[in-house]
């Protein structure tokens, strides 16, 4: 009547989350805090100080910001370990979200700047 079944790591893809272990999740934490520790540099010693530009800076945060990004959903929400089609479609969506952002942002600039005051 019952009939057996026997699951294996690849059946469920359960097999390429065990790489994810405590080691590689404290080595993660430590990019993810030596990271943060360089903004707090920039933010508390480099701009203040005159040693790094507001420009440059800004520059430098929204990089380290998306690298801290990338490392989070990665590893900590395992995007790193599925199917390469999954990871570009959400890639190839957040390209096309953050760049319709920035147009919007350019375009309402724009109508600022331009349209008549009422």
């Amino acid at each position: 009547m019952s009939e057996h079944h026997t699951h294996t790591s690849e059946e469920h893809g359960h097999g390429e989350h065990a790489s994810m272990s405590k080691g590689k999740i404290w080595k993660v934490f430590f990019i993810l805090l030596f990271i943060t520790v360089i903004e707090f540099i920039i933010a508390l010693w480099a701009i203040p100080g005159g040693h790094m530009s507001q420009s440059v800076g800004n520059y430098v945060y929204i990089f380290l910001t998306l690298l801290k990004a990338f490392y989070i959903v990665a590893y900590f929400m395992h995007l790193k370990y599925e199917k390469l089609g999954l990871q570009l479609s959400l890639t190839v969506s957040f390209v096309f979200i953050i760049y319709f952002i920035v147009l919007m942002l350019i375009e309402g600039g724009y109508l600022h700047l331009h349209m008549p005051k009422v």
